[in-house]
């Protein structure tokens, strides 16, 4: 069993793992009109791929972080970094990207696509596909609320590095 976190607002973790925000807006492995949830293998993940999207002043007041558990018989696929195109971690993402995903819910083989983190590439978001017939075993837990730590938000002050650091 594998537990895998996503960090939202309160108001849409009535249904967390639809895919409806990829949905209404696509994203970095999917295009608009594709319904595929994000999350990621660990919280700290999960929060700074929701970090990057924040205004740089201040967090939302209304986050929460939901975990579920995926049974290890859920079906999955994945990638790695050498079978992506050399400019997979650019911002705007490459509209190639989006292929994958879209790909991945076209052909329903899987529920889940462990794909690598842009912001961490040894690390792995995991996509799933919420029409797919596995994806019903996984068990969603009930949201927590989720505060960024105010450092995070606070300007930076530029010292000079010790040596070595």
């Amino acid at each position: 069993m594998k537990q895998i976190y996503r960090v939202l607002r309160a108001a849409y973790a009535r249904n967390p793992f639809d895919g409806e925000g990829a949905y209404r807006y696509g994203g970095r492995w999917s295009s608009i009109g594709t319904r595929l949830c994000y999350a990621s293998e660990h919280q700290s993940l999960a929060m700074i791929e929701y970090f990057v999207h924040l205004d740089a002043i201040h967090s939302p007041d209304d986050l929460v972080l939901v975990t579920a558990e995926v049974p290890d018989d859920v079906s999955r696929l994945s990638i790695e970094t050498h079978d992506l195109p050399g400019n997979w971690r650019e911002t705007p993402a490459p509209p190639e990207l989006a292929a994958f995903g879209d790909d991945f819910v076209n052909r329903a083989t899987a529920a889940l696509f462990l794909v690598p983190s842009a912001l961490a590439p040894r690390e792995s978001n995991w996509l799933l596909n919420p029409q797919h017939s596995d994806f019903r075993k996984i068990l969603v837990q009930e949201p927590e609320p989720l505060q960024f730590d105010p450092r995070m938000f606070a300007k930076r002050k530029t010292s000079p590095r010790k040596p070595g650091r």
